[in-house]
């Protein structure tokens, strides 16, 4: 399961209103187990023991007492047997509330800390893309690297909580990492394993190498890479270093990563074969047809041992598409974002190709692509209900099971509420408010369900600049949104102050049935203007984490609890945030 984007998002080819700093592809990243607090009403014990009424659980397992607990009010079982709220149970569901305020010990300015975050279980990880030691080893522990002789090299951080307390547990490098290579420009966690990007790396490799090495040649500028670790115990190693089979300067291969168990997706959206179909097998095209068409590859684990199992491209393949610059994965399907892609389409098309149609400049498309054993094959060509040019739709996607979810941060409408169907707002006053669309596949059939809105929406705010959904809840990062607000809002509302510009904000969404609703409107108890809080986010069924690349403050420690430094001493060093529901 994905979001993203790893996502989903900073800084990716052809993402409206990119965040200084903060390279990378898709936002968000890989959630745990799925289930989402307020389960089925009526729910019978784990054993499956006592029948009870709707809204009443026997958690206990004690038949003499019977269903002795209310889903909708009871804070230890909110919604769900051994769901515990911090706070009151309203209605089935907990309040969010803050968990963790997250700092690494190396913290220094223009470090963008924060820049891409995903989250399994009880793991997080994040990068911090202008990271600039000169280390080529994993640290396993609390402590990093102070030196400063490789400029934007790039580092990630993993943390891990027991209880509630979260610590850090090891500080990841790439084995060959050199200055501006953007190691964590995306990132994304799965149970044990981790996958990093660095669309920067400057290798001319074009095979996997399966092991903790990596080459040091640096004759392919901007090629790009991506990176494997895997956790033993507590321990973290490099298991491989993968490269594209056709790499070339400026793909920035490594730009979009996703995850799920032993497949990996990377996406290189400068990558300019013309090829129109999907290559199944470890080969691809060496043509350059088509200037920063784009591409994605898929890797799979057997054992230890990655190897290429596809390279996919977009069945309307052009110049500048940027397919690739977003990617997701769930099980067995995997959505790509194309957010250049120029057709004037305002319909999904189920199987492929997509249109040919140039009239739209940057209105954007999404593809899904299913696997059938081994075989990949494109199966829907996902297109907003009122694309238009420059919105910008599939800079980050996000997918879980059967939604989709497709970010258009350039979108322009003024709606602050929630469409449900397959229509969506023409307005054109809100210039880079954003939008999000969600799909949902019934059978092989996609269909559009909703199209989201802040409801605060304002100008410049590039809602959807990170995603990420796990079973029905869904959490949408909007880096540019201005509100001073320091508290969280439980509901659906959010403030309409714009004193703090660029502070961000992320707003949480449930689903029931077909249904979004706004559940929280998430904001930071240390919240400064240009923070660019929600410049990536990620969740599990429990837990959302945030990443805010612009925060200033010097502290290298994690602080558990709801409060956040007031330093603003260091600029753009990055700070990170837990909250629990």
């Amino acid at each position: 399961m994905s979001g993203g984007g790893s996502g989903g998002s900073g800084g990716t080819a052809g993402g409206s209103g990119g965040t200084a700093g903060g390279s990378g592809g898709t936002a968000g990243g890989s959630g745990g187990t799925a289930g989402a607090s307020g389960g089925t009403a009526g729910a019978s014990g784990a054993d499956g023991g006592t029948s009870c009424a709707a809204g009443l659980a026997d958690c206990d397992q004690q038949p003499g007492n019977g269903c002795e607990v209310e889903l909708a009010s009871d804070p230890a079982n909110c919604g769900a047997c051994g769901h515990a709220c911090v706070g009151s149970c309203t209605a089935g569901e907990c309040p969010v509330v803050m968990q963790a305020y997250l700092k690494p010990p190396n913290t220094d300015a223009f470090d963008f800390f924060g820049a891409r975050i995903s989250i399994s279980g009880d793991t997080l990880v994040t990068s911090a893309t202008g990271e600039s030691s000169n280390q080529t080893t994993i640290t396993n522990g609390p402590t990093a690297a102070s030196d400063d002789s490789a400029g934007s090299a790039g580092a990630a951080y993993v943390f891990a909580r027991t209880g509630t307390d979260w610590a850090q547990q090891a500080y990841l490098k790439a084995p060959n990492a050199q200055a501006s290579d953007g190691f964590g420009a995306t990132l994304e966690i799965s149970g044990e394993t981790i996958v990093v990007g660095a669309l920067g790396e400057d290798s001319n490799q074009t095979t996997v190498t399966n092991g903790a090495t990596a080459s040091s040649d640096d004759s392919a500028v901007d090629a790009g890479a991506a990176y494997v670790f895997a956790r033993s115990g507590t321990l973290w190693a490099a298991q491989a270093f993968l490269k594209a089979p056709n790499a070339q300067a400026g793909d920035q291969f490594g730009r979009a990563v996703t995850i799920g168990g032993d497949t990996i997706v990377v996406g290189a959206p400068n990558e300019s074969s013309g090829q129109a179909t999907v290559t199944n097998g470890p080969t691809a095209p060496t043509d350059d047809d088509a200037g920063h068409a784009g591409a994605a590859y898929v890797f799979v684990r057997t054992g230890t041992e990655w190897a290429q199992q596809a390279y996919l491209k977009a069945s309307n393949v052009g110049a500048v598409d940027a397919f690739g610059e977003s990617v997701a994965l769930s099980g067995d399907t995997v959505v790509v974002g194309a957010s250049f892609e120029a057709s004037n389409q305002t319909t999904v098309t189920n199987g492929a190709p997509g249109s040919a149609d140039d009239s739209a400049f940057q209105a954007g498309a999404a593809y899904v692509f299913v696997r059938t054993g081994t075989t990949w094959a494109e199966q829907a060509y996902l297109k907003p209900a009122n694309a238009q040019g420059t919105d910008g739709f599939g800079g980050t996607v996000a997918i879980d099971g059967d939604t989709v979810v497709v970010a258009a941060t350039g979108e322009d409408s003024n709606q602050t509420t929630i469409t449900h169907g397959a229509t969506a707002s023409s307005d054109d006053s809100a210039a880079d408010s954003g939008a999000v669309y969600v799909f949902r596949r019934t059978g092989t059939t996609w269909a559009q369900e909703a199209y989201v809105k802040a409801s605060n929406a304002g100008a410049g705010d590039y809602f959807g600049f990170a995603l990420a959904i796990r079973g029905d809840l869904l959490a949408v990062g909007a880096y540019g949104e201005g509100s001073n607000q320091a508290t969280i809002t439980q509901g659906p509302t959010s403030s309409t102050d714009d004193s703090a510009a660029f502070a961000g904000a992320v707003y949480l969404y449930r689903r029931t049935g077909t249904t979004w609703v706004q559940k929280a409107y998430v904001k930071p108890p240390n919240l400064d203007g240009g923070d660019d809080f929600g410049v990536s986010c990620a969740l599990t069924p429990t837990t959302l984490v945030v990443g805010a690349n612009h925060e200033r403050s010097n502290q290298t420690t994690v602080t558990n609890g709801a409060m956040g430094s007031s330093d603003n001493s260091l600029t753009f060093a990055g700070a990170a945030y837990g909250f629990v529901y």
